[in-house]
C-alpha cells in the first residue's frame, strides 16, 4: 500500500446532484416475478435509485453541483487552477470531459484539467491526487468533479446488477489552510482481479461491434447482458472486501498514529447494505457514525463517498471534525483516508 501524508491542504465546500428520477426497488419488476423482486431488495437494502434520463450524463450532474458550490461559496472561479473529472461514464472517448467542464464552467484556460478513470475508490484518489498539486506554489484552488450515470451501464435483465446502481455528480472545492492540519492516505491496487468487475468488450480490447451488443442468457439463471453491460462477481467481491478494507483500516490508523475512537463519522462507500453492516461490526463501529445513502440511492461508485457527506452530514459538520474514508472495487482498487474538516460548506443536494 501507498501510505501518503499531505499538510494544511483541505475540502473548503460539497455540493452534490441527482437525478429527479426516482426508481423504487421493489416496483423495478419489468424482468422478474415480484416475490423475487422483494427477496433482492431486502437482501441488499436499496430501496430507491436515482437514474439519469437519456439526455443527461455524468458531466450534467457534475455540472450542476459545482453551479451550486459556486453559487453558495461566491468562490472566484478565476481563482480554479486545477480542475480533476472523476468518472467510468464520460460524455465522449474524447475530449477528455474535463476539458469539456472546464469552458462550461467558466474556468480560464489556464486551468490544469484531466480525467481520472478508476471507479468506486475513484474519490480517495482523487483528493489524494489534487492535495499533491495543491502543495505546489502556484496552485491556489482545486475543483474535483465526481460524476457516474452507472444506470446506463447494467443490464436490467441482469438479477446480480440491475437493483445496486444509481447515478449522481458530486463537486468538491480543495484550499490550502492550515486549520486541515494533517491528512493521511492509503492506496492500493490490484489487477489480478480484473474479472471480478467488468466490461468486456466496447474498448479498444475487443472493439463495439454486431455481436458485442447483442444481449444473450449468461448463467443458468437467465440472467441476460451483452458483452458491453457491466457484470460484478458478488461473492468473490465480498471475500475480497472483507479481507483487505479491515487490514486497510488498521494500517492507516496505525500509520497515522490514531484510534478510531478520534474518527467523528465514518464514511464507507456506498457498495450494498450487506458488506457495510459486515464492515461496521467487523470493524466494531458506532452505528451512530455511520452516515448511509445505499437505502435511496444506491451504489453510485465513487460518488458515493461525497454524495453521502452532502446528503447525510450537511448540519452535523461544526468547527473541526474527523472523518474517515474508505472506498472500494473495480480494478480491484481501494483507498481510505483520515481528514479534518472544518469550517467546510456543505450545499443542499441539488436535483436535476
Amino acid at each position: 500500500m501507498a501510505l501518503l501524508t499531505y499538510q494544511g491542504i483541505g475540502i473548503a465546500a460539497m455540493a452534490a446532484a441527482v437525478p429527479s428520477r426516482i426508481i423504487k426497488n421493489y416496483e423495478y419488476t419489468d424482468h422478474f416475478p415480484a416475490e423475487e423482486v422483494k427477496d433482492v431488495v431486502d437482501k441488499i437494502g436499496i430501496f430507491e435509485r436515482r437514474f439519469a434520463d437519456e439526455n443527461t450524463c455524468s458531466s450534467d450532474l457534475c455540472f450542476a453541483a459545482a453551479e451550486k458550490l459556486f453559487e453558495e461559496t461566491k468562490t472566484d472561479r478565476s481563482e480554479i487552477d486545477l480542475l480533476v473529472f472523476l468518472s467510468q461514464t464520460p460524455d465522449y472517448r474524447m475530449p477528455a470531459t474535463s476539458i469539456i467542464l472546464q469552458d462550461r464552467l467558466g474556468l480560464p484556460s489556464t486551468t490544469i484539467a484531466f480525467d481520472v478513470s478508476l471507479g468506486c475508490s475513484a474519490f480517495i484518489y482523487g483528493l489524494s491526487i489534487v492535495y499533491g498539486f495543491m502543495q505546489q506554489p502556484g496552485i491556489r484552488k482545486a475543483l474535483i468533479l465526481d460524476g457516474e450515470t452507472r444506470s446506463k451501464v447494467y443490464s436490467p435483465k441482469d438479477r446480480r446488477t440491475a437493483f445496486l446502481f444509481g447515478d449522481a455528480g458530486s463537486a468538491t472545492l480543495i484550499e490550502k489552510n492550515d486549520k486541515y492540519g494533517t491528512s493521511y492516505f492509503s492506496l492500493n491496487s490490484d489487477g489480478s482481479r480484473e474479472d471480478l468487475i467488468k466490461i468486456n468488450a466496447g474498448g479498444y480490447r475487443n472493439p463495439s461491434s454486431v455481436e458485442t451488443v447483442r444481449e444473450k442468457v449468461v448463467d443458468e439463471f437467465g440472467n441476460i447482458r451483452s458483452e458491453e453491460n457491466g457484470y460484478m462477481n458478488g461473492s468473490d467481491v465480498f471475500n475480497f472486501v472483507i479481507r483487505e478494507i479491515p487490514k486497510d483500516f488498521r494500517a492507516i490508523f496505525e500509520y497515522a498514529k490514531l484510534d478510531a475512537n478520534q474518527v467523528d463519522y465514518f464514511v464507507f462507500h456506498q457498495a450494498n447494505n450487506f458488506i457495510n453492516s459486515y464492515l461496521a461490526k467487523k470493524l466494531k463501529l458506532d452505528s451512530e457514525k455511520l452516515p448511509s445513502t445505499i437505502e435511496k440511492f444506491g451504489n453510485t461508485s465513487s460518488v458515493s463517498v461525497p454524495l453521502t457527506v452532502v446528503s447525510e452530514l450537511n448540519n452535523k459538520l461544526n468547527g473541526g471534525n474527523t472523518l474517515f474514508l474508505s472506498a472500494f472495487g473495480v480494478g480491484m482498487t481501494w483507498a481510505s483516508s483520515i481528514l479534518t474538516i472544518n469550517g467546510c460548506k456543505i450545499c443542499d443536494l441539488v436535483e436535476v
